[in-house]
């Protein structure tokens, strides 16, 4: 009896999970997947497409190619596409005598436009790592330390009542004090299980998160507005009428009323503003999908760490609506999974205890290290036959 009593510590010794050293949870993300895709394209793109337009002008010189009148000097023909494209403004033939002035103005303003897109998509970002991070860093860090802990205190449980029942005179006063004990619900740990049940009222992390991406969809919009009306109204101008008889040149009788212009970077416009519109509409269903998962609990992880004695979140079915920062945490919780060391754990004993349940009454990580460690074999019979009436 000694060899399995010295086989099961052995086997309890190796479920302990190791004490984490070092700064705790370095890698810890406090971003979503997905939200960080979001981040990097909705901020990333706009940056992107700024550096290929400011390539293009430094590359390509002026970014407008007058056509001035052939007794013009070189002085002269610089002169009209510099002041050209300082007014950029299309004189259009409207009623007789008279011209319709349109602004082009987008043409100029496109590089920066850019960038001002781009920092307002990064203000939900910040609105996140300053109204949210911190508290939301804090959370992380306790629940994870708690679950692998309570994890730990399950394993060091079953390994102390091992050593009770082998230094156990009457085997059958152990098994009396081990149902009293379960009856009186000695072997939970309810800290982290009410913690967790404070934060189903608590909805401060849920907010920023819905604000978050409320402020991505309505900075979209505006997106999609200014292109519409701005661009779209310049979108197919290649060619424009521009007016040089200003200032100390608006007597003079030789130069002509209007000079022809081509827009030679239009098509970096177009393919500008198409592209925009094509990236942000690809946005459009991730943000919404991150939306709609706060509409639904992630019972998996719950399930799986039901195995704890003081985790029963579901059986006892205080899970209620799903918007709440308990939803937000246990979203955070799947994506920092790997920081998690019981999850794999309790994962496999879940599946074990899915093929075991016929033969043992198994409810938590205590039950079933007991069935590995021995002491569930070794119940008086009449114990065996009592919980098996009263679960049956």
């Amino acid at each position: 009896m000694s060899l399995a009593h010295t086989a099961a510590e052995y086997m309890l010794s190796d479920a302990l999970l190791p004490d984490r050293k070092g700064p705790r949870l370095k890698g810890l993300h406090l971003e979503l997947p997905l939200d960080r895709m979001v981040k990097f394209i909705a901020v990333g793109f706009p940056l992107l497409l700024m550096s290929l337009a400011f390539a293009q002008e430094f590359s390509s010189g002026s970014p407008i190619s007058c056509f001035s009148p052939s007794n013009f000097s070189v002085r002269q023909a610089a002169y009209v596409d510099s002041s050209c494209w300082d007014s950029l403004v299309h004189h259009e033939q409207g009623e007789p005598g008279r011209y319709k002035l349109k602004s082009l103005w987008p043409h100029k303003a496109l590089p920066y436009s850019l960038l001002a897109l781009a920092m307002v998509m990064y203000l939900p970002v910040l609105l996140w790592q300053y109204a949210a991070v911190p508290a939301l860093s804090s959370d992380l860090l306790f629940i994870i330390s708690e679950l692998d802990k309570s994890y730990n205190r399950s394993i060091r449980l079953v390994q102390h009542m091992l050593k009770i029942q082998q230094k156990s005179s009457d085997p059958d006063d152990f098994w009396d004090d081990l149902e009293k004990a379960r009856k009186e619900r000695y072997f939970e740990f309810p800290l982290l299980e009410r913690y967790l049940a404070c934060k189903q009222r608590s909805h401060s992390l849920v907010a920023t998160y819905l604000l978050r991406n409320s402020l991505l969809l309505l900075f979209t919009s505006a997106t999609y507005l200014y292109l519409g009306h701005f661009h779209l109204d310049v979108f197919f101008l290649k060619e424009f009428s521009c007016s040089v008889k200003t200032g100390l040149l608006s007597n003079e009788t030789h130069i002509p009323d209007l000079i022809t212009c081509r827009l030679t970077s239009l098509s970096v416009f177009q393919i500008v503003s198409l592209s925009t519109i094509a990236v942000y509409t690809l946005l459009v269903p991730v943000i919404i999908y991150n939306l709609t998962r706060l509409c639904q609990w992630d019972k998996r992880l719950l399930s799986i760490y039901e195995m704890l004695p003081a985790f029963d979140l579901l059986s006892r079915k205080m899970l209620g609506c799903p918007i709440n920062d308990l939803n937000v945490i246990l979203l955070f919780l799947r994506a920092n999974i790997s920081e998690l060391i019981s999850f794999s754990w309790l994962n496999v004993l879940c599946v074990l205890k899915d093929t075991s349940t016929q033969k043992h009454n198994i409810d938590t990580v205590i039950d079933f290290m007991t069935v590995l460690a021995g002491l569930e074999p070794a119940k008086p019979k009449h114990l065996t036959h009592q919980v098996s009436d009263e679960n049956p």
